[in-house]
């Protein structure tokens, strides 16, 4: 007969918040395939820093993995705001040395300038910046929502939006007309120390 062993009554059951972040973090992996992209990213790593997300992109872009990249673009909706975010530094790490991996998704990078979280819309500015060269039509096409969050935005998402719209203007002729305003506004009002950054970033928007 097996002998049973009775657990101390005295034995502390409370948990630390280390220990229910841990309990919290392998709940959340146990809904994700281990063979799935997502579950590579930084915070089901359980890490705050963003090696796993660049380490991810390099993959991804070396492999040219469009399947994962496709997982990355589905859950940037994801419940989790942790999760959308990491996703989304993911794809456009990819964006800096594959842009034509996530060109295809320059809709879904729009739509995220309307976003109320801050970290999706700049971090979707960098992700249409990236592409600006590729899809100059569609984000020509939707020129009015990236002022606006150019307007509204912080100062990252003010100069990656300038970068974006720049990029435009030197790839799309026809776009330029309305493009160059902006780019002559933000000149205009921004603080004395930012004159020399937004000009720089202004350049591909100006003829030879």
């Amino acid at each position: 007969m097996a002998m049973i062993v009775p657990y101390p009554k005295n034995k502390d059951l409370s948990f630390t918040t280390k220990d229910l972040k841990v309990f919290k973090t392998i709940r959340s992996l146990s809904e994700v395939s281990i063979m799935s992209v997502l579950s590579k990213i930084s915070y089901f790593q359980n890490r705050r820093d963003e090696v796993p997300n660049k380490e991810l992109a390099k993959t991804l872009a070396e492999t040219e993995n469009k399947a994962g990249i496709a997982e990355l673009v589905a859950n940037l909706k994801h419940k989790n705001k942790s999760v959308q975010s990491d996703c989304l530094a993911v794809l456009y790490h990819v964006g800096y040395v594959k842009p034509h991996l996530i060109a295809d998704y320059v809709e879904d990078f729009l739509a995220l300038l309307k976003s109320k979280n801050n970290r999706m819309v700049w971090g979707g500015m960098i992700a249409l910046s990236t592409i600006a060269e590729l899809k100059p039509k569609e984000i020509c096409a939707n020129l009015d929502t990236i002022k606006q969050a150019i307007d509204k935005g912080t100062l990252i998402t003010v100069v990656w939006g300038v970068k974006t719209i720049a990029k435009v203007a030197s790839s799309s002729k026809s776009c330029k007309s309305d493009i160059v305003p902006i780019l002559l506004s933000q000149l205009k009002n921004c603080i004395p120390r930012d004159v020399a950054m937004h000009f720089e970033n202004s350049l591909p928007a100006i003829d030879d």
